[in-house]
């Protein structure tokens, strides 16, 4: 179940508020710019479906957003526990950082915890299946799929090179709670 916990930025031990309720969870990213809905596939995937298959069973949902937002690319992504690189992946990307374009993820399975640090705040998002976030530009943030990571995704894009992060130098992520696997 999608969750929303919220931290000051200078005390990791005691949240300041906290929700499983998706409505509370959109009301209160709304109020700081960041998009949070709930998007539904217009058929059954089944286990490990091709990406092909992920984006035609959203396409309608994908169509609006491109619409609405002017994105230009998107893609499937799928990280498992027995993936490889999966330590050096999820340290790369635990590292605090900013993007030059909106940061959009919509969990097809799995989950992934989405942590935003802004207005002296740090907003855990636990993402779970049907959860669609967008980060806007800009917004220092780091992102924790777990130690045996387990989610497919459609990332979506305004700029067709895809990802790329600038890395802040701040440590702070190492000092809140990581996503349990």
């Amino acid at each position: 179940m999608s969750a929303l916990t919220i931290f000051t930025d200078t005390d990791a031990g005691r949240p300041l508020w906290q929700s499983r309720d998706a409505e509370a969870i959109r009301r209160q990213l709304n109020d700081i710019g960041v998009r949070f809905e709930r998007w539904q596939a217009d058929r059954e995937l089944g286990r490990d479906p091709a990406p092909a298959e992920v984006i035609a069973a959203y396409r309608p949902a994908i169509d609006r957003l491109v619409a609405e937002k002017g994105y230009q690319s998107w893609d499937v992504i799928s990280m498992r526990a027995d993936h490889p690189n999966r330590g050096e992946l999820r340290a790369k990307f635990l590292s605090e950082h900013t993007h030059g374009e909106d940061e959009v993820r919509f969990f097809v399975e799995g989950a992934g915890l989405f942590c935003l640090h802004l207005q002296g705040k740090i907003w855990q998002i636990l993402c779970e299946k049907n959860d669609l976030i967008s980060v806007p530009a800009g917004t220092p943030h780091w992102f924790d799929m777990g130690s045996a990571p387990h989610f497919t995704a459609i990332r979506v894009f305004d700029n067709p090179k895809g990802w790329i992060a600038k890395f802040t130098g701040d440590a702070i992520a190492d000092s809140y709670p990581r996503l349990d696997s």
